[in-house]
């Protein structure tokens, strides 16, 4: 009987996962990466809503950066705005706490009594172990929902108002709270951090009458009303532009008072973004760890503009738009594959992500790095907004190349962030850069300028072409054929002394290589994979260092960055230079390693549990690349679309396109032995390639790859690789 149950319950799961219903969020644990050091978000949002409203802890260090940490038990608030994954704290505005007195700061809490789904989280709080309230919240695109339930036995409802809490590096600079009736208090958060500038506007409605005590000045505020044995509902509007903004917006996206409705909404939003990716799969757990990383996908790039179009621009101005303005784009991780994921299943939302960029451009004279808030952070190194938008144009998108190329080129050409030697030097000298990390930052702008040549070849300039597509190759100064490594160079054209190099060291911030070391970034060239075997003199000696990153093992050092985890001998899964390293072997005929490598790191970096990421999440890019892999697709070279096809996990994946179409990876004899590809078809075709091209996966249709438990001859031959 139980054998024949658990049949009964696993065929329910695939075809639940099949049917591509609110399957999709009951596969989705919000939890997976609020452990370890994961960084990621719990609590109500909709797809890349402005608006992620959640708990929020004190900031107790690294693990802290999104507000919200499994290991703590203690709460200051439910913020409305959090990030998901990044390395740096921030945000945390506009908090909203129900406390039992009107001196409490905090406020005790377990885990256990906590429930939560895509666009719904709901806790219990306790006092000396007897619940005195329910917290229930969801979310719309720029609007938060509280429901709060107290206990009958308290007479009073108290609300504390927090404008003053921040997350991390965040310290608030003016504050204002005003109650302008007796049911809406409206005010202002203007806040200095990692967004340097950063203005948030909310109006605050409740469904009965409130008053607001302020408690010191306009930093905290309690907030009362009767209990009346009703819940307690509250809506909150928020704005980058202005208080009439933030009321505009909760008018449009939620005008009544109830808060099911709005639960829905936000998991029908949901349902319709994550089934657009449908599998096929007999493990429940695998299916959580997809729909969860594809989740995760879509906390960010938030939207960034108001119901009436208006957006505060990188210029700290107010602009009217006639497209959806984006931020929180946290380029150096996210143009490596949660990018090119979008391209696949949100085209809808690409012009709009090419005018955001093009907008930020005109504002601050250069592309995004790092966006935040209307914010330029310039954290990371390299021009990592370039192949983002390159890759737009590449692929066809209603993107003006011109303007896009203007766009790039100019951003390339400023005399910051290094670049200014990159021009003089055709490298950048380490004795020259005091901010170091000068390998990272020559090979990260390498790939970038492969990009714009890329794109004035499309338009035909010349010019441009031939200096960006020479810049390119700067690459090849950093690498050392005595050692086979990328190693810093001085202005007189002298590696380090050997003396001084050490290949495993992680120095943070304090080293040629950012989050990473010289096994890692020796790869990053996956625009030219070819032209760097031949720096190492033969597809022989290339392969061999190659399959030496994944054996070497040793120390890190005592200053080893912490985002240097998930370690394969030297290759990180934890941090974003490793992620396209798997798919070389591709491109030199080896595709049988690829899929050993992406099937270890599927299944050892990804679970589903508190510590389920090796990683930050880091916006999105964690999780994209499980998504991308789990499909058996990844795309190495920055732009253009060119798919190196790994080893999928599932039967089946049927991916929405666009236009009506969908793409299907089918596989047959798939199982955690048959690993490797034997043989393919595209649309009932041969196929021989160890890739595939964007264009024929948005044109719809069905690869099939047949599996087997040895390695084969497909993909292999020269004519046939990437």
């Amino acid at each position: 009987m139980r054998r024949l149950l658990s049949v009964l319950i696993t065929l329910c799961a695939v075809l639940a996962v099949l049917a591509g219903d609110n399957a999709t969020t009951f596969y989705v644990n919000p939890r997976i990466g609020t452990g370890g050091h994961g960084h990621v978000f719990l609590g109500a949002n909709v797809p890349f809503g402005y608006v992620q409203l959640g708990p929020t802890e004190p900031t107790r260090g690294w693990d802290w950066c999104s507000g919200y940490h499994d290991s703590d038990s203690v709460l200051i608030g439910f913020g409305h705005q959090h990030l998901s994954g990044t390395g740096i704290g921030d945000l945390g505005d506009i908090a909203l706490l129900p406390v039992i007195h009107r001196n409490q700061q905090e406020v005790i809490f377990s885990h256990d009594d906590e429930t939560y789904r895509p666009g719904y989280y709901e806790a219990t709080l306790r006092n000396g172990g007897s619940p005195y309230v329910t917290v229930e919240l969801t979310a719309t695109q720029r609007t938060g929902m509280h429901r709060y339930t107290f206990d009958p036995e308290q007479a009073t409802c108290l609300l504390r108002l927090d404008l003053g809490q921040g997350i991390g590096w965040d310290t608030p600079k003016q504050m204002m709270m005003q109650q302008r009736s007796p049911r809406q208090i409206v005010g202002y958060r203007y806040s200095s951090g990692w967004a340097r500038d950063q203005k948030v506007f909310f109006v605050m409605d409740f469904q009965q009458d409130v008053t607001l005590e302020k408690l010191n000045g306009d930093t905290t505020g309690l907030i009362t009303t009767p209990n009346t044995g009703e819940p307690l509902l509250v809506k909150t509007g928020l704005s980058a532009v202005s208080i009439e903004n933030a009321i505009a917006n909760l008018q449009a996206e939620n005008p009544d008072w109830d808060f099911d409705a709005i639960a829905k909404r936000a998991d029908d939003a949901w349902c319709d973004e994550l089934g657009k990716i449908k599998i096929s799969t007999y493990r429940p757990d695998d299916a959580t760890v997809f729909y969860t990383a594809l989740y995760h996908t879509m906390v960010a790039p938030s939207v960034f503009c108001d119901v009436n179009g208006q957006y505060r621009g990188a210029d700290g101005t107010v602009h009217q738009g006639d497209f959806t303005n984006y931020t929180t784009l946290s380029l150096w991780d996210t143009y490596r594959a949660a990018h090119p994921l979008q391209t696949l299943i949100h085209r809808e939302k690409q012009q709009d992500i090419a005018q955001t960029f093009l907008h930020i451009f005109e504002q601050q004279g250069k592309l995004p790095v790092w966006h935040l808030m209307g914010n330029e952070t310039d954290c990371m190194v390299g021009n990592p907004g370039v192949p983002v938008l390159a890759d737009l144009v590449l692929k066809g998108f209603d993107v003006d190349p011109q303007a896009a190329l203007k766009a790039m080129t100019t951003s390339a050409m400023l005399d910051e962030r290094s670049m200014g030697l990159l021009k003089q030097y055709g490298y950048i000298p380490y004795d020259l850069e005091p901010d170091k990390e000068t390998v990272a930052r020559g090979l990260e702008y390498a790939l970038a300028d492969w990009c714009i040549a890329r794109v004035a070849q499309t338009v035909g300039d010349k010019e441009n072409y031939n200096y960006f597509n020479e810049r390119s190759k700067s690459y090849r100064h950093y690498f050392d054929k005595q050692t086979h490594f990328m190693r810093g160079k001085d202005s007189k054209g002298n590696f380090r002394d050997l003396a001084e190099f050490d290949p495993l060291s992680t120095k943070h911030r304090n080293d040629d290589y950012c989050e990473g070391n010289a096994w890692q970034y020796t790869w990053l060239v996956p625009h030219d994979v070819h032209g760097l075997v031949d720096l190492f003199g033969s597809e022989k000696a290339f392969i061999a260092k190659l399959d030496s990153l994944f054996i070497v093992e040793g120390d890190l050092g005592e200053e080893a960055s912490p985002d240097v985890s998930g370690l394969i001998g030297q290759y990180a899964h934890g941090n974003e230079p490793s992620h396209h390293i798997i798919y070389m072997y591709n491109y030199v005929g080896q595709p049988w390693k690829t899929a050993q490598l992406v099937r270890r790191v599927l299944r050892e970096q990804y679970r589903n549990g508190l510590d389920g990421l090796s990683g930050n999440e880091d916006v999105g890019q964690m999780s994209a690349w499980y998504v991308l892999s789990a499909i058996g697709l990844y795309q190495e070279e920055p732009a253009g679309g060119k798919y190196i096809i790994g080893s999928p996990l599932f039967d089946e994946a049927t991916l929405t396109v666009g236009d009506g179409k969908t793409f299907t990876v089918k596989t047959v004899n798939n199982s955690d032995e048959n690993i490797y590809v034997q043989s393919a078809t595209l649309n009932g075709k041969r196929y021989d390639k160890s890739y595939i091209d964007y264009r024929d996966i948005i044109a719809g249709g069905t690869l099939e790859l047949v599996m087997g438990p040895k390695p084969s001859k497909w993909g292999t031959a020269k004519k046939n690789r990437p």
